[in-house]
């Protein structure tokens, strides 16, 4: 296939549309099934980059979800404890244990439901049975990957009444070392961004703690190649192997770090046991308990509890999670990695992450006040490297 004519741009009125080779070559893909858009193919070839290079960085078998051409998640395929996977949604998941593919979907997905609802998947290994069984039953709009079981194939087709979009891509494909795209009838070019995430970058540590744990390093990799393929401004928290809190496309890098970090509080505030048991109606779709618990984890948790209310959700009327409660539990939690795609300016940065359990941060390096970082970082413990790359992504 050397061009495949799309039904519209980033919007309806945009046409006509389509993708297709510069040097009238095939396009390393397949479309196996649906009929991607726009919109779609930048978020396919976006997630599907991100998961090359974090398995090749780690060598371990990892999925993304994607929305609006930026991460929600990325993760690796470690096994989910009993509470993981009941906070995301795959505690009836047959085999889960048995498929890292599926492991690390079930993470990604798992992790910011809200932001991953209509999501795009892109999946470092062939896509499984016990992957495309997740997939199934979430509210999607493709996915790609470099192959797909037989079985696995079927169960993703008969997805959104046959219309579910599924693509295929060479895993061999290397795209052209210099890249271009037109803004207002005015061509950009420049080299691709071919920069390697590896431990190599995190070996220059400037703060008084020099001591990153291996499995630290390997959160802070995650967290970097997420941020090289997330619209910037973008910080990202991680943690076991998986982002938590990915803050993009923020004009100032403070904002970066509270929404991320904001959305690795709840992350984590969703393992609380009082979130954990909540009495659902089981009649109560997916979507609905996730917004649900998003409410009841927020200040504004009477909109689901109170008389009148908690009874479209909950079989009985839980108690409230209070502020003192869901402080106690986040002042518990440390050795969270945190990583920026440029320096940051200011310590309040490192306040902010400290106060999500970060204790690992790995940044470019490069301000007139890195010495004001590292100060507030030495005040705290946390350990600081500089990689001395800027990931901004555009």
């Amino acid at each position: 296939m050397k061009e495949f004519e799309l039904k519209y741009g980033c919007n309806p009125n945009q046409k006509p549309s389509k993708i297709y080779m510069k040097d009238g070559g095939e396009m390393p893909i397949k479309i196996l099934n649906g009929r991607p858009g726009y919109i779609n193919f930048l978020d396919a070839f976006n997630s599907w980059q991100l998961v090359k290079e974090l398995k090749e960085a780690t060598g371990i078998t990892c999925a993304t979800s994607f929305k609006h051409v930026s991460p929600t998640s990325a993760a690796l395929g470690f096994k989910l404890d009993e509470d993981m996977k009941k906070m995301c949604f795959v505690d009836d998941i047959e085999g889960l244990d048995d498929s890292p593919l599926a492991c690390a979907y079930a993470r990604a997905r798992g992790t910011d439901r809200m932001s991953s609802f209509g999501d795009w998947i892109a999946l470092s290994d062939v896509c499984d049975v016990t992957t495309a069984m997740i997939i199934k039953r979430e509210v999607s709009d493709g996915i790609i990957a470099p192959g797909y079981e037989p079985e696995a194939l079927e169960i993703l087709k008969s997805k959104k009444k046959g219309a579910y979009n599924i693509v295929e891509i060479d895993p061999d494909y290397v795209p052209e070392e210099i890249e271009t795209k037109d803004v207002f009838g005015i061509t950009f070019e420049q080299g691709r961004n071919n920069y390697k995430v590896s431990h190599d970058v995190l070996t220059n540590l400037v703060t008084s703690n020099k001591e990153i744990p291996e499995k630290s390093k390997l959160d802070l990799i995650v967290a970097l190649i997420t941020l090289k393929y997330t619209q910037s401004n973008s910080v990202c928290y991680a943690v076991d192997g998986q982002a938590i809190g990915v803050g993009a496309g923020q004009q100032s890098r403070i904002h970066c770090t509270r929404l991320a970090g904001n959305k690795a509080d709840i992350w984590h505030l969703r393992r609380h046991p009082k979130v954990l048991a909540l009495p659902f109606q089981p009649t109560l779709g997916r979507p609905d308990r996730d917004n649900v618990i998003d409410v009841y984890i927020s200040e504004q948790y009477e909109d689901v509890l109170a008389d009148g209310m908690w009874q479209q959700y909950f079989t009985e009327q839980p108690a409230e999670l209070t502020a003192c409660e869901k402080k106690a539990f986040l002042a518990g939690i440390t050795g969270v990695a945190l990583a920026s795609d440029a320096f940051f300016p200011f310590g309040d940065n490192i306040e902010r992450a400290r106060r999500s359990g970060v204790s690992y941060i790995a940044e470019p390096g490069g301000s007139v006040r890195d010495e004001n970082v590292i100060e507030t970082c030495d005040k705290y413990g946390i350990a600081m490297c500089f990689t001395g790359m800027r990931l901004f992504h555009h």
